[in-house]
């Protein structure tokens, strides 16, 4: 709401004489003709007023007319009720990754994060977050919220996976009753994640140096953001594996609350944050030394360290987490369903 006030505010001030003819005008239009009445009387502008009030008239008589026909019509011919005849075409993402069950299990989350309005409301949050650092930037003429927008953004979306068994509800059955291995499991989630967080994470840790922040600290940051997306993933198969959170049903609002163990939710969710920061201390600590020295020595260092550090993180955590899954799968599905 801060840029969008701003901005309004701005408008207004500088609309010099705009806004009062864009009143004017309004005023003749049925959007406005009743609620200027009130102030042609007052003028004294006694025929204006009655030309308002036949312009207000006749809008409430179209609107009850048009109530009227398309009332009629719902009584009178319903909607059709009965099954669609439209058939689903092609495989959609399953005709992108491997016959695998690696490949199969990224066909299918990836059709999630597309299709399921609670994935999307995790996803939301991505696209505003540039646009909020350069608010802010434009505003104070520092860049300091919009350098950290890449390493955010991937905090975001590697910890979003942490809750994907959650929300797969009893339908995770479907994993156990195939006999799907927790290492494909865990990894195709992942890959599923990464064909758009890697991207997404690439670009906003580029972005703030489009924009005039200094290109020295951009290896660091890269490598920061680059070690949050993998350790982050990998921490998050290990989470989800062990710990279910409760999240809103399939079918429901994205913002509905459901009831359940909060307590449970937020020690999860809040724990594992804390074990990710611990994770990160070595990228975080060579990007405070270059930030304190003003050298490029240790954010050269770290964009060699975070890929490699997370990567080795993500593959420890994709193995240990399907071998949580293997041992626990039975478990897990019954924790979902006492969520329900």
């Amino acid at each position: 709401m801060g840029p969008i006030m701003a901005g309004v505010a701005g408008g207004i001030a500088g609309s010099g004489e705009f806004l009062p003819g864009l009143a004017r005008t309004l005023s003749w239009t049925p959007a406005g003709a009743a609620w200027s009445l009130g102030g042609e009387l007052a003028a004294g502008s006694y025929g204006a007023a009655a030309l308002k009030f036949l312009i207000a008239l006749a809008t409430l008589a179209g609107l009850a007319l048009g109530w009227k026909l398309l009332l009629q019509r719902a009584l009178v011919t319903p909607p059709y009720a009965g099954t669609s005849s439209k058939k689903a075409r092609g495989l959609g993402f399953f005709r992108l990754f491997p016959g695998t069950p690696t490949g199969a299990v990224a066909a299918r989350s990836l059709s999630y994060w597309l299709r399921d309005p609670r994935y999307a409301g995790a996803l939301v949050v991505i696209p505003l977050l540039p646009v909020l650092a350069l608010f802010q930037a434009t505003q104070t003429g520092s860049y300091g919220m919009l350098l950290f927008t890449g390493p955010l953004t991937a905090f975001l979306l590697a910890w979003s996976i942490s809750t994907d068994v959650s929300y797969d509800s009893t339908a995770f059955a479907l994993h156990l009753s195939t006999g799907v291995r927790g290492i494909h499991d865990r990894l195709g989630r992942a890959l599923a994640c990464l064909v758009f967080a890697l991207p997404a994470v690439l670009v906003l840790s580029v972005l703030p140096f489009l924009f005039g922040a200094d290109w020295q600290l951009l290896p660091g940051l890269l490598g920061l953001s680059l070690g949050i997306l993998f350790s982050g993933m990998g921490l998050s198969s290990v989470v989800s594996a062990r710990y279910t959170v409760t999240v809103p049903l399939p079918g429901d609002s994205p913002f509905k609350k459901p009831p359940g163990n909060v307590a449970q939710t937020m020690a999860v969710q809040f724990g594992g944050m804390g074990a990710l920061f611990l994770l990160l201390l070595p990228e975080v600590s060579l990007v405070v030394a270059q930030f304190v020295t003003g050298s490029a020595v240790p954010g050269w260092i770290n964009l060699v360290l975070g890929p490699v550090l997370g990567l080795g993180l993500f593959a420890a955590g994709v193995r240990l987490g399907g071998k949580w899954l293997d041992a626990r799968g039975p478990e897990l599905l019954a924790q979902l369903a006492v969520n329900r």
